[in-house]
């Protein structure tokens, strides 16, 4: 595919910072190549050198559990990194447009505004479904970026897959994000899957969710390689720590832990619903294919306040359009969903 009209023409002739990890790979020898403090770091571990900037050890592991190889996998601080990037390659401020369907994940907005780019925003519907044809109403040949987030952040429920290849198919100016950060604990298969298909998709993924390293920011692109390529091109050097790097890489080879979580967690969420939904005041519980679910509670705000003052912390979402009176719940260890249940009672019952 050629992604010549999705791309800013100095992005293409951009000449890209060559770090003294880039001239020499190796590991063995004298460095005296990256002004390091050889005496070391003045901890227990040493992490006096600079860490591998395509950080391909990772990358390896990733490739055999995500099915794709390495070349169609970017590495950032955090998925946050990965859309500054993405909007700064392929928008110019005052030209290009990117589209939003909220509520969805906020990051897409500030990034966007960071960067002064024009945002058109078409709402779900209230089921908190895709808006195809308003979508493809508001669409124009300056629009560069889709953004879709499936399951959705802050409602939990993923998005029909057919309207997302509608979308997927019809949008023909630039990129379709699909931000796939809670797939783990979904039944649908990662458009990962898509990407030989559809060159002109971009499928952002963590690790900070199923896999508990949220503390160390490591998100993931997966793309055509050209796009990789282009990404890795206007990076930071080191984006990637080599604390973090090492971490990650143990963490990957523990599948188990993956595993035993995820189950963990769909469990509590279908015993959390169960118990929720014998409290009356509670008004709805929306379909959650997340670690989180969305209730509508009567009497929201103070519900929210209540919980707060009892050291038990939710995030209120009653501000947000679509969402008013509702509170986002992040599914906790038995003892936390136990305590949480029991105060919301208590609030009801004073």
């Amino acid at each position: 595919m050629n992604f010549e009209n999705f791309i800013l023409p100095h992005i293409w002739n951009l000449k890209p910072y060559s770090s003294a990890r880039d001239e020499f790979k190796g590991k063995e020898g004298v460095f005296l190549d990256a002004n390091e403090n050889p005496v070391g770091s003045g901890v227990s571990e040493n992490w006096n050198r600079y860490p591998d900037p395509l950080q391909l050890a990772i990358k390896e592991q990733l490739a055999n559990i995500k099915s794709c190889s390495t070349d169609q996998i970017f590495l950032g601080n955090g998925s946050d990194e990965a859309i500054d990037l993405i909007m700064r390659m392929t928008c110019q401020s005052g030209v290009h447009n990117i589209i939003l369907c909220p509520p969805t994940y906020g990051m897409y907005e500030v990034s966007a505004s960071i960067n002064h780019i024009e945002q058109r925003k078409v709402s779900l519907t209230q089921h908190y479904q895709l808006d195809v044809e308003g979508i493809l109403q508001t669409v124009d040949q300056n629009s560069r970026l889709l953004f879709l987030c499936s399951p959705n952040n802050p409602t939990g429920n993923k998005l029909n897959r057919s309207d997302i290849y509608t979308l997927i198919e019809s949008f023909k100016t630039g990129f379709v994000i699909i931000d796939e950060a809670y797939i783990d604990f979904s039944d649908e298969p990662s458009f990962i899957l898509e990407l030989a298909k559809y060159p002109h998709v971009i499928v952002m993924q963590t690790l900070s969710k199923a896999y508990g390293l949220a503390s160390l920011r490591l998100g993931m692109a997966f793309a055509h390689p050209t796009i990789i390529n282009l990404l890795n091109k206007i990076k930071p050097p080191y984006n990637i720590g080599g604390a973090t790097q090492e971490i990650v890489y143990k963490a990957l080879g523990n599948k188990s832990f993956k595993e035993g979580a995820v189950q963990l967690i769909l469990s509590e969420r279908s015993r959390l619903i169960e118990s929720l939904h014998k409290i009356p005041e509670v008004v709805q519980i929306y379909p959650s294919d997340a670690n989180f679910i969305l209730v509508h509670f009567k009497r929201a705000n103070q519900l929210f306040n209540f919980l707060i003052e009892s050291k038990l912390i939710t995030r209120n979402r009653s501000s947000v359009a679509l969402c008013e009176d509702s509170i986002r719940i992040t599914v906790g260890l038995s003892s936390e969903n136990d305590k949480l249940v029991d105060l919301i009672s208590k609030f009801y019952s004073a």
